[in-house]
């Protein structure tokens, strides 16, 4: 019997995979062919998606894009031997955008089942939590801090000193919450590893649990979500059958409860102490601090607050040591980042690769360039909060330190392209406009200041008293980074800023306009 891998991603069922499937599954009934379709996750080259893949004896070949009109032509090709076609691009694992990536976080994400246990086992899945089940917490962390993981979310925190903190605080109750509120524009990795691979994020956060003294957990889940959902949730009780959460896991003395919460749409809830009040049941509030959350936390109780990635990255890192793991990336950013190829790109998708490659490398070498054809002229990194850099700072290597000394940040990893044609004024007031929508509106900088800023960069486009509303905008963007309670305010001013720095012609278009008449 042959193996067709169809995606139940997201972004494949998006552009009709479940037509496809059931188009394969009919003309293989037709043809008497021996066919098992396998629905399994994103490889994360979305611009191939419907991307599907047969089983041969020389490995998977990819066939892509597909759509059901193609399926009779494929069958006439013998595409289940892995007959040449227009649409065919080989072995999977030759095409150059997969090749050259080094996959250790999302090593599965494509290749098995999401929901088959024993697929994810057969893969390695669980190495590294039945390392961790024979190993003291401290222990457990101290590879974590050895591996120089730091927060995926963003923030760049080291996961091994939040750990620590979580597992010297002493509570009676301890708590781990999964970040899942993936809401930043361009961003997809933690749909894909959820969607693809959610046993790899269940395994990390037992993981965290028994390393810290938490039994309970927590995945915070963006309502945009369903297909995510569903897997989730189904993953849950698959691993709860199978001993790999609830009591006695794999008949230890550790125990771990794991559940999904999905919230209602708010930006601002992925922010963690806002994401905690909606996990309370409350509205999503910025919290102040301290106190810090790994010390009271979701009900008051020591809490490891992690995004997804960051999770997941957990396993692979005691299955083969913090070293190993270590061994990848550049100065103070070690192992790898998904990152996300968005915005105006002929090859959009995920590429993970160790920190250190260029966003030239990124943009040119894996998204082949922009999709109109035009020159590239702005890059947002980071999601809406993250700096404009211009085409002439893409050889900056991607590792936090660097960005920083840019004026700019990773963050979660996305890169969102634009070309020649982009206003980055009217973006830079995008950035204002979008703090005003999902500020929580708690602190005076962020609630007001985001209205004002939209008010004075209208004047500045509107050639209204140029020169000091310029001023007035930088005035303001200080104020706001220096005041606000947390990132949603302390950050708007991040693209503003940098569009004015970088781009200060689009903010002096309408003067050019009247001096050429």
């Amino acid at each position: 019997m042959t193996k067709v891998f169809i995606p139940r991603d997201a972004s494949a069922l998006s552009v009709g995979a479940e037509a496809v499937a059931n188009a394969i599954a009919k003309e293989a009934k037709k043809q008497k062919k021996a066919v098992q379709i396998i629905r399994n996750g994103s490889r994360g080259m979305l611009w191939l998606e419907p991307l599907v893949e047969v089983e041969t004896k020389k490995g998977r070949v990819a066939y892509g894009p597909v759509t059901p009109a193609n399926v009779p032509d494929l069958f006439k090709a013998k595409f289940l031997e892995g007959g040449k076609h227009k649409l065919c691009h080989g072995l999977t694992e030759d095409i150059p955008f997969f090749k050259k990536q080094e996959r250790l976080t999302f090593a599965r994400c494509g290749i098995i089942d999401p929901l088959s246990i024993d697929d994810y086992h057969a893969h390695g899945g669980f190495n590294g939590l039945e390392k961790a089940l024979k190993m003291k917490p401290a222990d457990i962390v101290a590879e974590v801090a050895t591996s120089g993981l730091r927060g995926r979310g963003g923030a760049g925190f080291p996961t091994g000193i939040k750990w620590k903190t979580v597992l010297d605080t002493k509570a009676y109750q301890k708590y781990i919450c999964c970040n899942a509120d993936e809401g930043d524009s361009g961003t997809f990795s933690d749909r894909i590893l959820m969607e693809g691979d959610p046993f790899c994020l269940i395994e990390g956060i037992v993981i965290a649990g028994i390393a810290t003294g938490a039994t309970r957990g927590y995945i915070y889940l963006r309502s945009e979500y369903p297909h995510a959902l569903a897997i989730l949730r189904e993953a849950i009780e698959v691993a709860r059958a199978a001993s790999w959460l609830g009591p006695a896991i794999q008949g230890s003395p550790y125990e771990f409860e794991l559940t999904v919460r999905v919230g209602a749409g708010a930006y601002i809830c992925g922010e963690e102490t806002s994401m905690l009040d909606s996990l309370e049941g409350k509205r999503g509030m910025v919290r102040y601090k301290p106190p810090l959350p790994a010390i009271e936390g979701l009900f008051g109780k020591p809490t490891v607050i992690n995004n997804v990635i960051s999770l997941a990255s957990v396993p692979i890192i005691l299955a083969k040591g913090g070293e190993h793991y270590r061994d990848f990336g550049v100065g103070k950013s070690r192992g790898t980042l998904a990152f996300q190829l968005a915005g105006n790109v002929k090859r959009g998708g995920l590429v993970e690769k160790a920190f250190g490659v260029t966003a030239r490398e990124l943009i040119e070498d894996y998204g082949s360039g922009t999709l109109s054809g035009r020159a590239v002229r702005a890059v947002q990194f980071g999601g809406p909060l993250g700096s404009y850099l211009p085409e002439s700072k893409l050889d900056t290597p991607m590792d936090y330190e660097a960005f920083i000394a840019e004026d700019a940040m990773v963050g979660h990893g996305g890169v969102v392209v634009f070309d020649d044609t982009v206003d980055m004024a009217q973006q830079a007031r995008f950035a204002m406009e979008f703090c005003v929508i999902e500020s929580c509106g708690k602190c005076t900088p962020c609630r007001i200041g985001s209205v004002r800023g939209v008010e004075v960069i209208d004047r500045i486009i509107d050639d209204v008293d140029r020169e000091n509303n310029i001023e007035l905008l930088k005035d303001l963007c200080n104020t706001m980074t220096d005041g606000s309670m947390c990132a949603m305010g302390g950050l708007t001013p991040m693209p503003v800023m940098s569009a004015l720095n970088h781009f200060p012609e689009d903010f002096n278009r309408p003067a050019q306009a009247e001096a050429a008449e």
